[in-house]
């Protein structure tokens, strides 16, 4: 068995203040017996994304001699823990939205950059983020294969069914989803937003777990509140756990990957799959063409 922590917090400007809760809610999941840690996206600072400013491109650091990063890695070895961080990457002249993925010995395995960027009121990450150049991945931890996905891909099924062919039988979303503005219908999208990831759990018979930040957050006069509703959920949709819209906690479950895998061996749903009939996936119309001579 594989025990799963999902933390959901509030956070502030302050980036110093941000990490210490975080490393104190990983302390609190570890000494519960939990082996794998997932926090918020970008859970340093507040959600910029809000506005389009160029200050906030002064949040981002290079992975290399990273502020953060090595803190969570001796964190991680220290607690023999796995811990997925999410984190604003600068890469040259490039920024991304990106995640390590740290094993319980401290080695960053990779680092992920987010592949489907939002572009909205509310969520002007167009602005910050170059479009990741990294593909999806699926992470040999030492306890079980981890894919990950970060907040605006967990709408997209390709980026999950993808994840679960290169092995990943637990695939994690770090998020930051909250109120939809009025000039974006105000639309409430907490109930669509876990059955879209529910259903990837099912169709690809893994285990899934979304951690999203709580509270309200004003940056520069723009107000928004995020929904909490984090939640952990098993190969067959079940909610194993799920948190409240408003507080600061720390969802805990166990999970039976030898189980899994023996239930999505029989299902078929990986026997059965026709890629050669696929080809309207890899156009943006889906209309299939002719390869090039």
């Amino acid at each position: 068995m594989t025990k799963l922590a999902v933390v959901q917090m509030s956070m502030t400007a302050d980036r110093e203040q941000n990490v210490a809760k975080a490393t104190q809610m990983v302390r609190e999941a570890a000494a519960q017996g939990a082996q794998i840690v997932l926090l918020p996206e970008l859970f340093e600072s507040l959600y910029f994304c809000q506005v389009e400013r160029e200050r906030f491109f002064a949040l981002a650091h290079p992975v290399e001699h990273h502020p953060f990063l090595p803190h969570f890695q001796q964190l991680a070895r220290e607690l023999q823990v796995v811990l997925p961080i999410s984190f604003f990457e600068k890469a040259g002249q490039a920024y991304f939205n990106s995640l390590a993925l740290i094993d319980a010995s401290g080695e960053v395995l990779g680092v992920y950059r987010k592949s489907h960027i939002p572009d909205g009121p509310g969520y002007e990450e167009k602005y910050y983020f170059n479009p990741g150049d990294t593909g999806f991945k699926a992470f040999p931890t030492r306890f079980g294969h981890v894919g990950a996905g970060i907040c605006w891909d967990q709408w997209f099924p390709e980026c999950a069914r993808s994840m679960a062919l290169l092995g990943a039988e637990i695939l994690l979303y770090p998020t930051a989803i909250g109120s939809e503005p009025a000039e974006a219908g105000g639309v409430d999208t907490k109930d669509m937003w876990q059955r879209a990831m529910i259903g990837h759990a099912v169709a690809n018979l893994c285990y899934l777990a979304a951690a999203n930040r709580v509270g309200t957050e004003v940056v520069e006069g723009h107000t928004q509140t995020y929904y909490g509703s984090s939640f952990i959920a098993d190969y067959m949709g079940n909610k194993l756990a799920e948190a409240g819209r408003s507080e600061e906690t720390i969802l805990l479950a166990e999970l039976n990957l030898e189980e899994a895998r023996a239930f999505r061996a029989g299902f078929g749903f990986f026997r059965d799959r026709r890629p050669e009939l696929y080809g309207p996936l890899l156009t943006l119309d889906g209309k299939t063409r002719a390869p090039r001579s």
